[in-house]
């Protein structure tokens, strides 16, 4: 079976809305964040793809012949293959191995939505920022985020963002800069995300 090998710097534009789906992405390193813009302008992010994870935008392509609705960019430096829509379908019809960690892929990224949807529908906006803040900030207390990226992570405006990381700077949680922002109180942000 072909395999297209796929390296692109982070920034690249992968697949916009109308594109045709040129074949599955099989992700070795980095990650690919997967958003939607309304016809207001509002973005949202759907999604992240790393390693082992399924694109459903992708998946959806291929499985119903359709073009994408949203709009994937490499959020880092991405490697991987591509495998072509043809090669695709042959695997997933003859390989059991495959098509099963592909169905349980896509079974995790649908819990996904689902929490999405929770958090969008169910949540009080100051968990879903602090869950925000708590996933962009796991591995360092300094995230470089703008109020604008923030309200794609949270599916809100960036003036609310901006009020409300206002507040949460009031009580000591984060610092706010110029194009970042600093965690200071993890606790209490996690006590926040739990409500």
């Amino acid at each position: 079976m072909a395999r297209h090998p796929l390296i692109c710097d982070a920034g690249t534009v992968l697949f916009s809305p109308g594109m045709p789906c040129t074949g599955f992405v099989v992700l070795e390193e980095g990650t690919i964040r997967v958003t939607m813009t309304g016809t207001n302008g509002r973005e949202v992010v759907l999604y992240r793809v790393t390693p082992g994870d399924v694109c459903l935008q992708t998946f959806g392509c291929l499985m119903d012949g359709r073009d994408y609705a949203a709009e994937g960019v490499a959020e880092t430096a991405i490697r991987g293959h591509i495998l072509p829509p043809g090669d695709f379908r042959r695997q997933l019809a003859e390989d059991e191995g495959f098509r099963d960690r592909l169905l349980g892929a896509v079974a995790r990224r649908f819990h996904d939505f689902e929490q999405l949807v929770e958090d969008v529908a169910l949540t009080g906006f100051d968990a879903r920022l602090s869950r925000a803040l708590l996933r962009l900030g796991r591995d360092h207390d300094d995230i470089q985020v703008t109020h604008e990226g923030l309200a794609a992570e949270t599916a809100s405006g960036r003036a609310f963002v901006s009020r409300r990381l206002a507040e949460f700077q009031r009580r000591g949680l984060i610092r706010i800069g110029r194009g970042h922002v600093t965690l200071l109180d993890r606790t209490a942000l996690g006590h926040l995300a739990e409500d």
